[in-house]
């Protein structure tokens, strides 16, 4: 309730009548501030005239007038700039600290709200605004969609410029682990990035000419070569592990029980993409600067273009064997790379190096990439929203995770036209 108070503060969404303070004082609310999500007072900088006396400071809102006092308010400095408590049942005085009485507003929820608030929290469909979709003009529903996508990558670039720290500065590693956690698709995401942590890259790097010595350093930190398996392969690799554990002194390898393997396709089993990583990682020398010299989507397709060593065409696992092909990467995971790791480094970097150009191809790479297909979006188009590149389907997928699966319909555009609607009845 407390929320839904907040929407109607935020919205102005009063009665229809003239506006008082609990105690008959005339009340004009001229600015309801800025909404504040953190600790503190919940509307900054609000302007609000009472009486005769203009006021300018910060709105505290509660379902109940007792809630100051549960919440300790009454004993907090950071709320003796509080100008007026907004609740919806003012069942007692407030004070603040200094023991000044704070004026207080009745905010009344009108039914036809309430009503389309419980809706929206409790429909099982998703997404739970979907009747009002269609109806929403192209420049509305765009213009929270660019809000969403801008969004979504502000929050992956606070996760890489975390990575960049725990890796000393060094943006090449961070690179590596966020692609080598987007390979995990999900499932062996965490797992990939553990591993990809774990991984002596600078010890890699002297045997960077050797894909089989780069490969038993990744796999065997994976924990993937602790079996005894008759294979010569594997055990060449065992046999390069050991010697490069003694030489670099390596930390015990991962166990290998944190890798998924069931429900995953054989062509994304963490040995697949192990032996892929190993390859690109031959290959390139410097696989971030590559990525970030990238002038279109075709040129990540060259850079991906590796092969990896023969054992491999022939092989999902060490003990799974597959039809003779070669592993390389599908389009499908060549889009993932590009919209998951490409794109978001890219905009990181040059929000890192006030470089305002990496910041627009990033937004011009999602704009020109084909949306993904995934069950997510599929639930947005049969809601009635049309859904032309990766741009939107990123913005798509933030407003799942972040908003409805949050049940933060009250903070989201659409459930606020869904409101809007409802108070219209």
């Amino acid at each position: 309730m407390e929320h839904l108070l907040q929407y109607l503060w935020m919205h102005r969404i009063f009665p229809l009548q003239i506006l008082q303070t609990t105690d008959g004082t005339p009340l004009e609310v001229i600015d309801s501030g800025l909404h504040n999500t953190n600790a503190g007072p919940d509307f900054f900088n609000a302007k609000v005239k009472i009486g005769q006396t203009l006021w300018v400071g910060n709105i505290e809102v509660h379902t109940i007038s007792s809630d100051w006092y549960r919440h300790g308010h009454d004993k907090d400095r950071n709320y003796d700039s509080v100008i007026l408590h907004v609740t919806g049942n003012d069942d007692c005085q407030i004070f603040r600290p200094d023991g000044q009485t704070i004026p207080q507003f009745k905010l009344n929820c009108p039914s036809n709200i309430r009503q389309g608030y419980s809706q929206l929290c409790q429909l099982a469909d998703y997404p739970r605004c979907h009747n009002i979709l269609s109806s929403l003009s192209p420049l509305r529903l765009h213009s929270w969609l660019e809000t969403l996508q801008i969004e979504r990558l502000e929050q992956k670039t606070t996760d890489i410029c975390n990575r960049v720290n725990q890796c000393n500065g060094s943006w090449e590693d961070a690179f590596f682990i966020t692609l080598s956690r987007n390979l995990g698709f999900g499932l062996n995401g965490d797992t990939f990035e553990r591993w990809a942590y774990r991984l002596p890259l600078r010890a890699v790097d002297k045997h960077r000419d050797n894909l089989m010595q780069i490969e038993a350093i990744f796999f065997g930190t994976a924990g993937l070569l602790k079996e005894e398996i008759d294979d010569t392969y594997y055990k060449n690799l065992q046999k390069e592990y050991l010697y490069l554990s003694h030489k670099f002194e390596l930390a015990d390898p991962m166990e290998d029980h944190l890798w998924r393997r069931l429900r995953i396709r054989p062509n994304n089993f963490c040995h697949v993409r192990i032996a892929q990583l190993a390859a690109l990682y031959n290959k390139e020398r410097s696989l971030f600067s590559c990525f970030m010299e990238v002038e279109q989507p075709i040129d990540v397709c060259k850079l991906l273009d590796v092969s990896t060593s023969e054992y491999w065409d022939t092989h999902f696992s060490f003990t799974h064997l597959s039809p003779q092909n070669k592993k390389t990467w599908g389009a499908g995971a060549i889009q993932l790379i590009m919209i998951n790791t490409l794109v978001p480094f890219l905009y990181a970097y040059g929000k890192h190096k006030g470089n305002d150009s990496l910041c627009e191809k990033a937004l011009e790479f999602l704009t020109e990439m084909k949306a993904e297909n995934n069950v997510i979006i599929r639930q947005w188009e049969t809601a009635g929203i049309k859904i032309e590149s990766a741009a939107d389907s990123q913005a798509l997928i933030q407003l799942k995770k972040e908003y409805c699966d949050k049940r933060k319909c009250l903070h989201c555009r659409f459930g606020y036209e869904f409101l809007k609607k409802n108070a219209l009845k």
